[in-house]
């Protein structure tokens, strides 16, 4: 079997990229006294890692999941990378309003696998 026919691979490769993207979209919040320009240009460099996995995860993935699939994927996935995050980085736990929306979503991705018959 060929590895980028794998189910897994797209899986994998877009929680890696949500890593760099969650640090390039909020890492730069514990650095306020930065210059903006600064945390922009840091936040570029990381995002281009973030699409160096990114795009060839939704490639590859668009080989075993529907656009639609991939795309309620890819929320799920930022979810939860923020989630860890934000436990890690900030140190703040979710509330259990937060718990219950990730829980819908979670409910919503139910759906989007269903079959379609």
């Amino acid at each position: 079997m060929n590895l980028t026919e794998s189910r897994w691979l797209p899986v994998v490769l877009l929680t890696c990229s949500n890593i760099f993207m969650t640090f390039a979209w909020y890492g730069h919040l514990k650095f306020k006294g930065k210059p903006l320009l600064l945390v922009i240009l840091a936040s570029w460099g990381i995002a281009f890692f973030e699409y160096l996995l990114q795009v060839p995860a939704n490639r590859w993935g668009s080989n075993t999941y529907s656009a639609y699939q991939l795309n309620i994927i890819q929320e799920v996935i930022t979810l939860a990378v923020f989630v860890v995050f934000a436990l890690l980085y900030f140190g703040v736990k979710p509330a259990w309003n937060h718990v219950a929306a990730f829980m819908c979503i979670l409910a919503a991705v139910a759906f989007a696998f269903l079959p379609k018959s």
